[in-house]
């Protein structure tokens, strides 16, 4: 769903610019025949700011988190982190153009490492105190009004042994069993008396939401191409947005309207992105993937997970 906060058009232009040359950029006019023609401008800076938030109070770790689903039930966050890739900015004529993304410690240049938790209460099991709230890179200078992004790790780069891949793909806390891939997503809570399992199991204390590419084939140890018959990747397509006002929320609230977190039915504990678990319907539609084929609904459309809110 998308914030109803509106804004004008944002445009982007290197910051040395002269005046003449911002006036030409954000499609101004001004100067003199004496004026000299400017010159392109070069790449601008851009950051994309993260929260969490379940509805609209935040979501952090070591505080109680009230009415969450279907049973209402109180929940500590136990782990809020999500890689994202394919980030690009939507010009005012709708053209996408990729944000280059900086190379550091949070990002290669596929993909960038969201990590909301902070290693405090329940996310002291696999937490860490340090954090990432933001997606950093450029863009060429120029008039932008949206932003498209995929949570999840692109095929290529995917399936690759985390103990010797560059950061941040090297968090053994989101290496994913299928085929050394990893999690696209690992957001975690811990409902107050537990979670309730079919006899004989023994109840369980988390409910997981994993996301990730199932129904792998190939062993990338032996070089093999790894294929995975459902991607679960998730498409975001925001039509206004402003990096510059803007930032981009994850509502667990949302993610979990549909589910009884206090009681799983069968399979994995919680949502692991099995295709027959029956806790994976409700978050799957949340998320817009087809449960089935694991493709994105519509690039994500209708998703409510994720919206953008004033800063």
């Amino acid at each position: 769903m998308q914030h109803s906060f509106h804004h004008p058009r944002f445009c982007l232009t290197a910051a040395a610019a002269a005046l003449p040359l911002l006036l030409a950029a954000c499609g101004g006019s001004g100067g003199s025949d004496s004026t000299p023609p400017a010159t392109p401008a070069g790449p601008q800076a851009i950051a994309i700011e993260f929260t969490a938030k379940a509805g609209n109070l935040p979501a952090k770790c070591g505080t109680p988190i009230n009415g969450i689903g279907t049973s209402q039930a109180t929940v500590d966050l136990h782990d809020l982190r999500f890689y994202v890739s394919a980030v690009s900015l939507i010009t005012d004529k709708d053209k996408t153009v990729p944000v280059t993304l900086d190379v550091n410690d949070w990002q290669t240049k596929e993909v960038a490492l969201i990590d909301l938790e902070d290693g405090t209460g329940a996310c002291a099991d696999a937490g860490t105190p340090a954090q990432n709230t933001q997606i950093k890179g450029t863009v060429p200078a120029g008039s932008y009004k949206g932003l498209r992004m995929t949570v999840g790790v692109p095929s290529s780069v995917n399936h690759t042994d985390y103990a010797v891949a560059p950061k941040p793909l090297d968090v053994q806390a989101l290496a994913w069993s299928w085929q050394a891939g990893r999690k696209f997503a690992q957001i975690e809570v811990n409902p107050a008396g537990g979670v309730a399992r079919p006899a004989p199991a023994a109840a369980g204390k988390t409910f997981y939401v994993h996301l990730g590419s199932t129904g792998c084939t190939g062993n990338p140890v032996t070089g093999e191409t790894v294929s995975c018959a459902r991607p679960d990747r998730m498409d975001l397509r925001f039509s206004d947005f402003n990096a510059s006002a803007q930032k981009v929320v994850l509502d667990i609230a949302q993610l979990l309207k549909g589910s009884d977190v206090r009681q799983d039915l069968g399979g994995a504990v919680g949502c692991m992105s099995g295709a027959t678990d029956p806790e994976c319907v409700p978050i799957f539609s949340a998320l817009q993937i087809d449960l089935t084929t694991g493709r994105s609904i519509n690039e994500g459309r209708s998703q409510s997970v994720f919206r953008t809110e004033a800063k």
